[in-house]
């Protein structure tokens, strides 16, 4: 079974504290619960352990090829070593693993993982048809020899934070509430490619990115931003639309870089989406979209200028 030879590539002598989930977009609830299992790791001198999945269960059990996501399994990966957990192991969540009751789950993170701990949340739930809830697992915990501590969800403004609540702000294109519930702000990484060269012409050169066509974007419009490239910082001008000045259909994701000159085709670009501007719209001729895009980015410059965004270096 797949999830066996997964995790027996961690397999260990010492024995663990763990936590399960999928841990989208590594946000600030996520964080609550990572630190509690710092702290439960450190008294009681364990390894402290995630195990998460390198795609949502959800694209399995409701059939659906592809479900967006903030964050890919390569950025959660290292977010999740970032915030000082001892081992990271990821699992492919396929129909065996799902099949699996939740004793059966347990039994082999105990064989593999030697898991005396495990930390979750009050809505956590494990095993085939989600049998494993808190109650469950509190059952299972006596009879198993491990404990489990249960965090209560974080709140801000008296709204849980989850990824559900990310992706709503997400989608009214709320960056501010969106950077303050996860605890970092929004980001796109992707490589930048062959565009149409637009905005060369127009004097205000675009770098065109390729991202996954599953990871979640915020709704079409012109965003205030940074661009990370080689060790500097650059404010930018990030739009994402179809430029229905020219008539595109095909939805794309521009940036362009206030300050900088050189050839991005090729390059691995992250950018940081700080502040919605403006809805995309429509210009009824060259001038007018010129005007309006000098004017974004001054907008743009004083907005990240009073944000701390500085200027390259």
């Amino acid at each position: 079974m797949l999830v066996e030879e997964e995790l027996a590539r961690f397999s260990s002598d010492k024995e663990s504290v763990l936590t399960i989930g999928v841990f989208d977009g590594v946000h600030l609830g996520h964080k609550l619960l990572l630190a509690e299992l710092l702290k439960q790791s450190k008294t009681r001198k364990m390894v402290s352990g995630v195990v998460t999945f390198r795609h949502n269960p959800e694209r399995l059990l409701s059939h659906r090829n592809k479900l967006p996501f903030l964050t890919d399994i390569e950025e959660r990966l290292k977010l999740l070593k970032q915030e000082g957990v001892t081992m990271v192991v990821p699992l492919s969540f396929t129909p065996e693993l799902a099949q699996l009751s939740a004793r059966e789950f347990i039994v082999l993170l105990q064989k593999y993982l030697k898991m005396r701990g495990l930390v979750i949340g009050e809505d956590f739930a494990l095993g085939k048809e989600r049998e494993g809830d808190t109650e469950n697992l509190r059952k299972l915990s006596t009879s198993m020899n491990f404990d489990v501590i249960i965090v209560p969800p974080l709140k801000i403004n008296g709204e849980t934070v989850s990824s559900t609540t990310i992706r709503k702000a997400l989608a009214a294109g709320d960056m501010v509430k969106v950077s303050e519930l996860m605890g970092r702000p929004f980001d796109i990484t992707g490589k930048v490619v062959t565009g149409y060269g637009r905005g060369v012409s127009l004097g205000f050169p675009t770098a065109n990115l390729e991202v996954a066509s599953e990871h979640v974007l915020p709704p079409d419009g012109v965003y205030a931003g940074r661009a990370y490239l080689n060790g500097n910082v650059y404010q930018s001008m990030i739009n994402i639309g179809k430029n229905p000045t020219f008539g595109v259909n095909k939805r794309t994701i521009e940036a362009h870089l206030i300050d900088y000159h050189g050839d991005l085709y090729g390059t691995d670009l992250q950018l940081d989406v700080i502040s919605r501007i403006r809805e995309e719209k429509k210009f009824d001729n060259i001038d007018e979209l010129q005007k309006q895009v000098s004017e974004d980015i001054i907008r743009g410059k004083a907005i990240l200028d009073s944000t701390g965004v500085e200027k390259n270096g």
